[in-house]
């Protein structure tokens, strides 16, 4: 149960955990009544949180229907990888500019237990991809870039992607944005984590061109 509050925000972040592991899916009808009798809290502090997540688009109102979650077609989903490809190229840049060997160390850690593996593991990759992207815009400590992102990375997971492409490809991508980092080359760093992104993009609009023709 959540503690009684003035503020909506334990509820909010609350919401958006079950919407990050699943609770809340796609689709899903808000139903605010068993929301707030699971959670222990009263409709008025639940409506404001459930606005919130409204202003980040992770729930619709439905006008005489009510509150879902939202879905998201291919076009969306497309438009978010658009939005990381320029935020994480600009986190590049900031970060080679900082020239910091712990920012290094961080950035490498992810990764170099995938090194030399003749199988990788695809669920400890996908955490490790996970962890390394979030690392890019937390390392910045610039606050208004790591909101913004978090913004697009939680739908991201909420559409559960997952890896776009598989390690083989793009395990020597990361390490080559690292070392573009560490040589401190800004416009190196920032063009290959644009280019990153945006092979994935490439490949999502593919598959979905490709769907559309297989209609």
């Amino acid at each position: 149960m959540i503690k009684h509050t003035s503020i909506s925000e334990p509820i909010y972040l609350r919401l958006k955990e079950m919407i990050l592991n699943g609770e809340l899916k796609q689709g899903e009808k808000i139903v605010q009544e068993k929301i707030a009798e699971s959670l222990g809290v009263s409709r008025t502090p639940l409506r404001k949180a459930l606005m919130a997540l409204e202003n980040e688009y992770l729930i619709e109102s439905i006008p005489r229907r009510g509150m879902y979650m939202r879905s998201w077609d291919q076009k969306e989903i497309i438009d978010i990888y658009i939005c990381r490809e320029a935020i994480e190229g600009m986190a590049a840049r900031i970060l080679a500019e900082t020239k910091n060997d712990s920012i290094i160390k961080q950035l490498k850690d992810c990764f170099t237990q995938f090194l030399n593996v003749e199988e990788i593991n695809l669920t400890a990759y996908a955490e490790a991809d996970e962890e390394f992207h979030s690392l890019l815009i937390k390392l910045t400590e610039n606050a208004p870039l790591d909101k913004v992102y978090f913004f697009g990375n939680i739908h991201s997971k909420v559409i559960g992607h997952g890896l776009v492409r598989k390690p083989e490809e793009t395990l020597d991508e990361h390490f080559k944005i690292i070392e573009a980092i560490e040589q401190g080359d800004a416009d190196k760093a920032e063009q290959l984590a644009r280019q990153h992104i945006k092979k994935s993009r490439e490949l999502l609009s593919k598959n979905k061109n490709k769907n559309s023709e297989e209609l």
